[in-house]
This record gives structure tokens, sequence and C-alpha cells, in this order.
């Protein structure tokens, strides 16, 4: 059997999201899924690498963040990735 469009994709939740390997229209969703994931797993510091291009997915995802009812703050990366990735800080359940 092989793997479709329509499979799931199974990811590690370990506070890093690499957003190349996903389809632009699932960006949205798969970014909320695993922001609760990581919530889930006591992982409050994420880093989400939506790369540089145009900067479509870098809007997607801090549209998507801004609404995040946990999302306690997000920032471009300063480090080497630049702008081609984001850091995210979440809340957690209290």
């Amino acid at each position: 059997m092989t793997p479709t469009d329509s499979d799931p994709v199974e990811i590690p939740i370990d506070g890093v999201l690499d957003l190349h390997t996903f389809a632009p229209g699932d960006v949205g969703s798969v970014v909320d899924e695993y922001l609760w994931a990581c919530i889930q797993e006591g992982i409050l510091d994420v880093k989400i690498i939506h790369g540089k291009g145009k900067g479509v997915l870098r809007r997607t995802v801090h549209a998507r963040l801004q609404k995040h009812p946990h999302v306690d703050q997000y920032r471009l990366d300063d480090g080497p990735s630049g702008w081609g990735a984001t850091l995210v800080r979440l809340k957690g359940f209290d």
C-alpha cells in the first residue's frame, strides 16, 4: 500500500514544526493541531519553520498565532534561520 495525499502525516511533537512538507492550504490546521499537541506534552516553546520565500506561509502562520488562545507571544527567529522561522511561547493550561 502506498501513501496518498489524504493519509495523515505523523510528525514528532518536539517543539519544532517544519512546514516545508505540507501543502500551503493545510498549514493553518497543521499549526493549530501542532500547538495543541505541544501544550498537551508540556512543550511551551515552539519553533515553526516556514521558510523565507515570498512570505505567504509566514503571514498564514502569524495570522493563526494571533488567533490561537494559548499563544502568549511570538516573534521571528533572530538566530541563524532569521525570518524563515517564528518562535512561539505558549501559555499552557492553567
